[in-house]
């Protein structure tokens, strides 16, 4: 800028010189202006200067030349600094408003790595939490194989014992059919007579019970007094006799074949009715006989009201 300020002031002076030869000679006051003027150029005058040379002049107009020139570049480059200038202000809005954005992205990108810094904890609560439910069901896992082995093992039990309990099942079915089919069907109930007092007599004899109540298998015949054991087996006996004389002895026996298993003795005083009751279980041979034997010297007595009985019945074969 200063540059081009002192070419056009020198341009200007010199042009007024050139000016002043032009019209006819130089005052003294022209004199002293031409050297003013030319101190200002830094070029020492002479006082019998009168005429520039026709080489100055074409420097002169050189120079002016480049003055306007340069006043030419200098005006484009105001015209490109308010350019550049208004470029820099648009710049600079831009850059403020992509400071805007920046600063609402910076944040943006805070919150997302807070964000992110939540995720990664979650994630790592949720890979233990993973861990825990993936042992749990390991150990279910286990338990699960426990339980199946111990279910198995149940299974196979139970199979075992449904084996053993059909089998079962086919020997009481198969006992049922031997009871029910095989063994006979033995029992019987008799009262011994409605006549009264038996006795006593002078030698024992076998009581006839006569007064049937049941006798299923006919084992007991009230002719001979016997029962006679149609299979072999375990068998029931039981029997009740009444004696009215006051103030004695009775007395009855039980016989098996030739034995006596059973002695029933007791005294009444003065009112008689003097009871005799037992029962006992016997294994008998096919074949073998079970009595009742009243004794020499000793009575028995029943009438209508069945106080005399003698029974029996098979609880099962041998």
């Amino acid at each position: 800028m200063r540059r081009a300020a002192a070419f056009l002031v020198l341009l200007l002076c010199l042009y007024w010189t050139r000016a002043q030869g032009e019209s006819g000679g130089v005052t003294g006051n022209d004199i002293t202006k031409t050297e003013v003027q030319s101190e200002i150029l830094g070029v020492k005058a002479t006082s019998d200067q009168t005429n520039i040379t026709p080489d100055i002049w074409a420097e002169l107009k050189e120079l002016r030349d480049m003055a306007i020139e340069h006043s030419v570049e200098l005006r484009n480059s105001k015209s490109k600094m308010e350019k550049l200038e208004q470029e820099n202000t648009a710049i600079q809005a831009r850059l403020t408003a992509s400071e805007s954005k920046n600063a609402v992205l910076v944040a943006r990108m805070n919150a997302n790595e807070i964000e992110m810094v939540k995720l990664k904890i979650e994630n790592e609560v949720l890979k233990t939490r993973m861990k825990t439910s993936e042992n749990v069901m390991e150990e279910l896992k286990r338990e699960n194989t426990d339980l199946q082995s111990i279910v198995t093992t149940f299974e196979d039990k139970s199979k075992v014992l449904e084996t053993r309990m059909n089998a079962s099942e086919n020997e009481v079915e198969e006992l049922k059919r031997h009871i029910h089919t095989d063994r006979p069907k033995v029992a019987f109930s008799f009262g011994l007579t409605n006549a009264g007092r038996i006795g006593p007599f002078n030698t024992a004899i076998t009581l006839k019970f006569s007064k049937v109540f049941t006798n299923f298998g006919q084992a007991y015949s009230p002719i001979t007094g016997l029962f006679t054991a149609p299979v072999r087996g375990a068998y029931y006996f039981s029997f009740t006799t009444v004696d009215t004389r006051g103030n004695t002895y009775s007395a009855i026996h039980l016989y098996h074949n030739d034995k006596r298993v059973l002695d029933n003795y007791n005294h009444s005083y003065q009112h008689g009715y003097n009871r005799l009751s037992n029962s006992l279980i016997l294994q008998l041979e096919k074949g073998d006989v079970v009595y009742m034997v009243l004794p020499e010297g000793y009575s028995v007595y029943d009438d209508s009201n069945y106080r005399s009985t003698f029974n029996g019945f098979l609880i099962f074969p041998l």
